[in-house]
């Protein structure tokens, strides 16, 4: 490429995000991507009369329509998209307003092949994906800011316009951009990181292979074969791509500021990590949190994960506020091997679970399936089969719910009472380069340890690394690879003060530069673990390890060190039979506990059991595991969100009002199989509405 870039300095974490207030002025969110482009006028008029029938509040509008707004540079049609914004705000209906650029419309393509991305082997992508554009190529942010602009002027007053959505999943097509613009830009990033090449070379070690640096010119993106660049070169990029992507955030977001009252927002992809980018030091840059879920087939536990999910939205936005589901599915997605369709009663359920665990509403891609297009098969709230659906029932039943929880909105979720440290950094430099076991994924240890609590209905806040720990009974740290003096400073401050943590395998092992902290490992913490670990033993494939309760480990083990520590565990053979595998240690008025292998499920919460023994971690209710619950505190009181995601019909201890169904219930409720409960604790039932139900639904509790 040959367009110039210049990345322009960092703003302050969150100096432009405004306070954070509600989506809405009343009620919760619910909606979908909604693409009229795609539709003759007929069928908006259609549109609208089923939105409002299905109970939608708002929808998201003009995702892709830059082509269609802009048919040639310079020569606006705003026709069409002004009688879709009256169509709906006639009919009450809120507009989350995107600005287009997630789409580069053709013409500026052509005009401008040197925008795409280039992938690591310096192959320019071809024009027909999303987002196809260098996120440091100056030339398109001129022409992404001249429509934004276009756009704001037109609509920043507009009555429908509720929500500024900027672009679309930023990175979800253009996360990383190898080309020559790109590595110019990231030189001038490392010279702002790094300061000087002597502190660059120290910081990378690049004195290993030879590969010292004498001039900034002389310094690549880490391209072509990427199994083995320099570690902390790789970990560099990763941070850079990440900011380039957000100052082209801020770029667009400052442009609507200044010509708009609405908040503005961009939709994040959540779920355990690595991301594309990394969205914890993005949330401070929105005005309210805002993510897509998917489930995947091949995972069995998809509503643990869906919780996860909520969990870390919540545990990004600014004081634990309500955040916005931006996009979910009624059914199957598009871009999985075999796309699965949801169970009936499961969108309603996905849904509240989400709105559980903070979310101020539930918005779907889409509103109405396409019929042409790479996602025409994609899922939609009206479906291609129309209106005499199941899907189509449920969405207009998922309205009315949500009608039903209007006094939700704005409330807080109940306090957790523990921490869950997760950072994209270790993800990312945990998965890269030639590391002691190459198989291991982050994301294992963060599920294994969250879904052992979800499974006793203890809500955890799935938290950045560097956030306060106060005011938690437990702090759980998996695989925290990365970290620096001060994260694991605050971890003692946290355990000496009387607090327990839980450490496992593979954390505090590297700086923020990617080099080892030497001294044994984990060589943040060691000097208060109570053990260290001289040598790492990865399993082979089909290697077992026993431990002495009879339990077996795979895959990963270590050759520890007791330093006052007390073995919890410890393997009964192998090359390191006796070692301990599990330890637990008083430091000052706390606890902290090591695990250094990874442990199957069983074990993992034998040991949980110990940990969490005479700490204050009561249940948001009393229920067997596989029952969700999760409350909601509204200024009238609890409102108690009960999911059961088993084929077994489940008892639990609550009693109100379901807002599902209209009854009273309690003080022991049967949860059908599938089913879904929203119970209003505070006595009354001011929410309750005659007929909510039939008497034969069997969604609800009885």
């Amino acid at each position: 490429m040959t367009a110039s870039s210049h990345a322009a300095p960092a703003a302050p974490a969150g100096a432009h995000a405004r306070p954070v207030r509600p989506v809405l002025s009343a009620g919760l969110a619910f909606g979908g991507d909604y693409n009229p482009e795609q539709w003759t006028p007929d069928v908006w008029r259609e549109d609208v009369r089923l939105m409002q029938e299905a109970g939608v509040t708002i929808v998201t509008v003009g995702v892709f329509s830059w082509g269609l707004l802009e048919p040639r540079e310079g020569e606006y049609d705003w026709d069409w998209l002004d009688e879709v914004l009256g169509l709906l705000h006639d009919a009450g209906i809120a507009v989350d307003l995107a600005t287009p650029t997630a789409a580069p419309p053709s013409w500026l393509l052509r005009r401008h092949p040197e925008l795409l991305p280039v992938d690591a082997h310096l192959v320019p992508l071809h024009p027909g994906g999303r987002l196809g554009w260098c996120p440091s190529n100056r030339v398109f942010r001129e022409y992404a800011l001249r429509m934004t602009t276009a756009l704001a002027d037109r609509y920043g007053s507009h009555p429908a316009v509720r929500l500024w959505h900027v672009s679309n999943e930023l990175g979800g097509g253009n996360a990383r951009c190898w080309c020559d613009v790109s590595a110019a830009a990231f030189r001038r990033w490392l010279r702002q990181r790094h300061g000087s090449l002597d502190a660059l070379n120290a910081a990378w070690g690049t004195a290993f292979w030879g590969h010292r640096f004498g001039d900034w010119e002389e310094i690549e993106p880490p391209r072509g074969q990427r199994d083995v660049p320099n570690p902390g070169l790789f970990l560099d990029y990763e941070r850079f791509s990440s900011d380039e992507l957000l100052d082209h955030y801020r770029a667009e977001a400052a442009v609507l500021r200044e010509r708009s009252e609405a908040p503005v927002t961009t939709n994040f992809m959540v779920g355990v990590g690595p991301h594309v980018v990394d969205y914890a030091a993005w949330a401070r840059e929105v005005d309210v949190v805002a993510t897509d879920h998917y489930t995947l087939v091949a995972d069995p536990r998809r509503a643990q994960d869906l919780a996860f999910a909520g969990d870390r939205v919540r545990g990004m936005s600014r004081d634990r506020a309500p955040w916005l589901l931006m996009e979910h599915s009624t059914g199957a997605p598009s871009w999985q091997e075999r796309n699965r369709a949801k169970a009936p009663g499961e969108i309603l359920r996905n849904a509240l679970a989400h709105v559980a665990r903070g979310s101020d509403g539930a918005l779907f891609f889409q509103w109405r399936a396409s019929t042409a297009g790479t996602e025409q098969f994609h899922s939609a709230m009206l479906p291609h089969a129309g209106t005499g659906t199941r899907v189509w029932r449920e969405v207009v039943e998922l309205g009315q719910v949500l009608r039903r929880l209007a006094h939700v909105a704005g409330s807080p979720v109940e306090p957790a009472r523990v921490a869950l440290l997760v950072d994209d950094e270790s993800g990312w430099a945990l998965q890269q380069g030639l590391k002691p076991h190459r198989a291991l994924r982050y994301s294992r240890e963060p599920r294994l340890w969250h879904g052992l609590l979800w499974d006793r209905q203890v809500l955890v806040d799935v938290l950045p690394a560097d956030a306060e720990l106060d005011g938690y009974e437990l702090v759980l740290v998996p695989n925290l690879f990365v970290t620096d003096a001060e994260r694991a400073a605050r971890l003692e401050r946290y355990v000496a003060d009387g607090g327990t943590a839980l450490i496992t395998y593979l954390s505090g092992i590297v700086d923020r530069d990617s080099r080892v902290i030497p001294g044994g490992y984990p060589g943040a913490y060691r000097d208060w673990l109570g053990v260290w670990t001289e040598e790492f033993r990865p399993l082979q494939r089909d290697e077992v390890v026993h431990l002495d309760d009879g339990s077996t480990v795979h895959e990963w083990t270590e050759d520890t060190v007791l330093a006052g520590a007390e073995p919890v565990l410890r393997y009964a053979d192998g090359d390191g039979a006796g070692r301990a595998a599990v330890t637990r240690h008083r430091h000052g008025a706390g606890t902290v506990w090591y695990v250094g292998a990874r442990l199957g499920e069983a074990t993992a919460a034998a040991v949980l059991d110990q940990v969490v023994a005479g700490l204050d971690l009561r249940p948001a209710a009393e229920a067997p595991p596989g029952v969700e619950a999760v409350r909601r505190l509204t200024p009238g009181g609890g409102v108690l969100f009960l999911l059961n995601h088993t084929d077994a019909d489940a008892e639990v201890v609550a009693a109100g009002t379901d807002l599902v169904t209209g009854r009273a219930v309690g003080p022991v409720l049967t949860l059908p199989a599938g089913g879904c409960a929203v119970v209003d604790e505070s006595g009354a039932a001011p929410h309750a509405t005659a007929g909510a139900a039939a008497d034969d639904d069997t969604r609800g509790a009885r």
